[in-house]
């Protein structure tokens, strides 16, 4: 049996880029491919190796998506509280994996979160979340308040 390839084409699609993009992906050495004739094509195994997941969920995979906004958030605190979930959630088991974007809006003082990835992955990091939050914004709000005295 042979192994899938994909074309530049197809491999653009799925990732939502444009062909151009792709092909300097494999000019620079970060996607391996093969030439045949005047065409690359791309195997399944280095299109993962690329992404870092698989090319196609396995059937009956979940996966959750959650945002996560808190008002009253400085810098700073957006700061270490996503190096504090980045941290307490890259357990290094590929079956838990999960992608998160710490957003922070200066303009409203506000951080966004964006959590993907399985439901238990995504509910334990919530959780580690819920029990971080009020620690990091607590001794943020004891620093103001040191100050103001």
């Amino acid at each position: 049996m042979t192994e899938r390839m994909y074309s530049v084409e197809e491999v653009a699609d799925r990732l939502g880029l444009h062909v151009r993009t792709v092909r300097g992906y494999i000019r620079d050495g970060r996607l391996r491919a093969v030439r045949i004739g005047k065409q690359y094509r791309i195997a399944r195994a280095d299109l993962e190796a690329l992404t870092g997941r698989p090319a196609s969920p396995p059937a009956g995979a979940v996966e959750v998506s959650s945002i996560v906004q808190v008002d009253g958030v400085g810098r700073a605190e957006a700061d270490r509280l996503g190096t504090l979930l980045q941290a307490g959630t890259n357990t290094g088991d590929p079956g838990r994996a999960l992608r998160l974007q710490v957003v922070h809006d200066e303009e409203r003082n506000r951080m966004k979160i964006v959590i993907l990835g399985g439901a238990a992955a995504t509910a334990d990091a919530l959780h580690l979340l819920d029990s971080v939050i009020d620690s990091v914004l607590g001794e943020a709000l004891g620093r103001e308040d040191a100050g103001d005295a």
